[in-house]
């Protein structure tokens, strides 16, 4: 994420570049070679593919939490991997305050996202997070935009990932009808919804414009439940994130989410509320 409606979400997100990827890349590259391992070899022993190794090591792909510890286990890698790995999560397109989130994501079984500024990053179509890259001042530079709309796109890759993640959208249907970018741009996005809605790991749920009663007054909120079954939260407003781990504070978030959960359409509903509104355009 980024700004108030920032990268994992959709808007504004400071350019930086991939320098810390490639860095431990190369560490792990390094220390590989002094274990003399394939990189078939110690995928293997790691238990992630080979493609994820040379996409680690070539400096493509933010490395696992888990997979930074058990190559820092099995090569002895003195500290040097945990140490790299803090710095690895400079993405360009991403927003320093969303970064440790983005990591988290990675890992996650579980995650559940409430939204009501911005259709969520992991469901914009390139042409639905160009127009709201576009929208928020200061104007960004080509270069800007282009790397914002690759991050958001490139986390997509979760909603397919082989290990699959349980997600739980709720969307508030105001998103939909300002018709950001113009009709032919919400067409496409409404489009996108559905075919999301569709996959198995995929609950996705539209909050009706009238809803008197609704349980998300004080804004966006994200839930991520970890490998280890540990649940964290997460909160956005301009040019800030916050990552929220106390029990007290996680047990709040899920009663509200919990509420909105009932408040909503139900995901079948959802879907026959897109399918009209996209017929209407």
């Amino acid at each position: 994420m980024t700004g108030s409606a920032s990268t994992a979400s959709g808007t504004h997100a400071e350019p930086e570049g991939s320098d810390g990827l490639k860095a431990f890349g190369a560490v792990l590259k390094a220390f590989r070679g002094r274990a003399r391992l394939t990189q078939d070899e110690l995928a293997a022993r790691v238990r992630y593919s080979a493609q994820t190794i040379a996409s680690v090591e070539q400096g493509r792909r933010l490395p696992p939490g888990d997979f930074v510890e058990r190559a820092e286990e099995l090569l002895d890698a003195f500290g040097a991997l945990r140490a790299a790995a803090r710095h690895a999560v400079r993405r360009p397109g991403l927003a320093s305050w969303f970064r440790e989130w983005a990591r988290l994501e990675e890992e996650a079984v579980s995650l559940c996202t409430y939204e009501c500024r911005v259709i969520p990053g992991l469901l914009q179509t390139e042409a639905y997070a160009r127009a709201v890259t576009l929208s928020v001042p200061p104007p960004p530079s080509a270069d800007e935009v282009r790397q914002r709309v690759e991050a958001r796109l490139e986390r997509q890759r979760l909603l397919r990932r082989e290990r699959p993640i349980a997600f739980s959208f709720i969307v508030e249907q105001a998103l939909i009808e300002r018709g950001t970018g113009g009709a032919g741009v919400t067409e496409a996005l409404i489009g996108n919804l559905l075919e999301v809605a569709e996959l198995w790991n995929v609950e996705l749920q539209i909050m009706p414009l009238r809803q008197p009663w609704h349980a998300g007054f004080d804004g966006p909120l994200r839930l991520l439940e970890t490998a280890d079954h540990q649940w964290l939260g997460y909160t956005e407003s301009q040019q800030t994130g916050q990552l929220i781990s106390g029990a007290k504070d996680i047990s709040v978030l899920f009663q509200r989410y919990a509420r909105m959960r009932s408040q909503a359409l139900s995901p079948e509903d959802s879907v026959s509320l897109l399918r009209r509104m996209g017929g209407t355009l």
